[in-house]
């Protein structure tokens, strides 16, 4: 199967400034993600970024970096012109994994390019896996999805979805048949589709949730979910995170 891999590499972070430049084990954050991604199978792996440095960095390291606009609202908008920058065909499937997770599983990216592969009546695929602790069904940072009997996507939320209301009312945990579902950050577009999303009016249910993906929905088009067990690492948004992540490739030595 063929599929390419885009990494958006924005300087800016609210809360760790330059965070694709940031040194793990001596090598930047973002290339230790492109390492990652070529793992995967991809054929090509690109990082996009709006920042001269990084850009540099990564070229030096090996890796295909383009300049992009400063302004895209969406990391989708962004890999939107890296394809129309690259030439790709419309029927070429794109992955996008985020710029701050070193520690992506190669399989999991596979797997999402490989579910929207096989399901040629959906314009984007994602992944998901089970969670069971009332906790993280309860957490609004932990969004859930809902899918459908052919594996497309109902809807995402922040909210507890399915919510097993006479459970919850006696204060019992999630019954065993009960399938809920974390959603997991990651995407698979086609080429064609990414030029259609960037025309997309933005959606009320998209706003109130804060949630992307929910646009694409909103519009009537369907989002492939693969199940998978690869799910991944927390990505590095705090020092705490990135200390681990440190930690983690130190002990490896890799």
């Amino acid at each position: 199967m063929s599929f390419k891999v885009v990494i958006p590499a924005r300087y800016a972070s609210s809360r760790l400034p330059a965070k694709p430049l940031l040194d793990i084990a001596g090598k930047p954050m973002v290339v230790r993600v492109a390492e990652q991604a070529m793992a995967s199978g991809a054929d090509i792996v690109v990082v996009a970024t709006d920042n001269a440095e990084i850009l540099e960095v990564v070229q030096q390291h090996g890796f295909n970096a383009v300049m992009t606009r400063a302004d895209h609202p969406s990391g989708t908008d962004r890999i939107a012109e890296v394809a129309k920058l690259m030439g790709w065909d419309d029927g070429a499937i794109v992955v996008n994994v985020q710029g701050d997770e070193p520690l992506i599983d190669p399989i999991l990216i596979q797997e999402v390019a490989l579910n929207l592969a096989q399901h040629a009546g959906a314009s984007m695929a994602t992944a998901c896996h089970p969670i069971h602790d009332k906790a993280s069904i309860l957490n609004p940072n932990v969004v859930k999805v809902v899918i459908n009997a052919e594996g497309h996507a109902l809807y995402f939320s922040r909210a507890p979805i399915p919510y097993p209301r006479d459970a919850f009312a006696a204060d019992q945990d999630i019954p065993e048949d009960v399938d809920v579902y974390r959603h997991i950050g990651i995407y698979a577009y086609r080429v064609g589709f990414l030029a259609t999303y960037s025309q997309l009016k933005p959606a009320m249910i998209e706003k109130v949730e804060s949630l992307e993906q929910l646009r694409v929905l909103w519009h009537g088009y369907h989002i492939s979910v693969a199940i998978t067990e690869h799910a991944p690492a927390r990505g590095v948004d705090t020092e705490h995170d990135l200390a681990q992540v440190r930690k983690y490739f130190a002990e490896a030595q890799i």
